[in-house]
């Protein structure tokens, strides 16, 4: 696809879902879902949701056009919800947040609110709209409620007040390497920020949660990530998007120390391959190639803790890399 995907009149996905959708033999019934779930407001269920949250997930485009995912973070309250068609953000990014160009009046954005301790959610895009230096509002396009698979319970704190920017330097990287592999290696959770033009030139931006079992994202040889796609609620969203427009951003956190490695490069779907057989659970692979890469050091005011059982059955019953390259080197093949 050219980046730009036609408006579908008789549908409510756009040409790069419904690709994924009639590949997985659920276009037909895909259509029925989107036209129910997908709203150009919040619910008052959602509405009531966001208060809750110590923190967003936001996605959108820099000055270059290169998609980010960042966390904004608040005490609960910041975020709520005047009227239906708006979500009020009492937040700004920090400076050294490569997405905050993103944030102007006008531009696209994607939030996911995650309450990780419940594994409640809520994605919506939608259209900045300043109010101020260090507030906005987002003039909802699309909210919907999303599936818990994959999500790793997690209870919060915080270390800082919120309003005070962490003052450790940015680290920025050439290539995945030191203390950016090693959080990678370790990761359980990231979150990608995808977007797709349609074909009136409006950009839609979405941002997602993804989760599995640690080390899930594997960091290959040519400087790489390759990560399993499990199964989900067939939305495809992100991959999606990423059929249509390449650029995307992935964002992994530090549940402990708050740091943020932030990155942008393109994705690539791939759909066939001994590797997607080989990989209990997945459906599909997300190759990323980063073309930049930032790790910000106790970013986030928040640090999480996790119980002994917090982990999601649905991670728990994919694989892992070192399952899979072993099936692969004793000659196993797709049938």
């Amino acid at each position: 696809m050219d980046g730009k995907v036609p408006v579908a009149t008789d549908s409510p996905w756009h040409e790069g879902e419904l690709a994924l959708q009639r590949r997985a033999g659920a276009a037909e019934r895909m259509d029925v879902v989107g036209r129910r779930v997908l709203r150009d407001h919040l619910i008052e269920q959602h509405r009531d949701f966001y208060p809750l949250l110590p923190f967003i997930v936001v996605g959108a485009a820099d000055h270059a056009g290169e998609m980010w995912a960042t966390i904004l973070a608040g005490r609960p309250g910041f975020l709520h919800s005047p009227e239906p068609r708006t979500l009020h953000v009492a937040a700004g990014a920090d400076p050294a947040d490569p997405l905050a160009s993103g944030l102007e009046d006008g531009a696209a954005i994607g939030l996911l609110g995650i309450e990780l301790h419940t594994r409640r959610r809520n994605r919506l895009n939608g259209t900045v709209r300043r109010t101020g230096p260090d507030a906005f509002d987002v003039e909802v396009g699309e909210s919907f409620g999303n599936c818990p698979r994959y999500i790793r319970l997690r209870d919060f704190g915080f270390a800082r007040d919120p309003a005070a920017a962490s003052t450790l330097p940015v680290r920025r990287f050439d290539r995945i390497e030191g203390p950016a592999a090693a959080l990678i290696a370790g990761a359980e959770t990231l979150f990608i920020a995808s977007s797709v033009t349609r074909a009136d030139g409006r950009r839609q931006v979405d941002v997602s949660h993804r989760g599995g079992r640690p080390g899930f994202v594997a960091l290959q040889d040519d400087g790489s990530l390759l990560m399993p796609d499990f199964a989900g609620n067939l939305f495809f969203n992100t991959l999606g998007n990423i059929l249509a427009d390449p650029r995307c951003g992935f964002t992994f956190v530090d549940f402990e120390t708050g740091d943020l490695l932030q990155l942008s490069g393109d994705g690539e779907v791939i759909l066939e391959g001994p590797e997607i057989a080989a990989f209990e659970g997945a459906e599909q692979l997300l190759r990323f190639r980063p073309k930049q890469i930032l790790l910000r050091p106790g970013a986030l005011p928040l640090r999480w803790h996790s119980p002994a059982d917090g982990a999601s059955p649905h991670s728990l019953a994919t694989g892992n890399w070192e399952e899979a390259r072993a099936l692969l080197e004793t000659g196993f093949r797709q049938p």
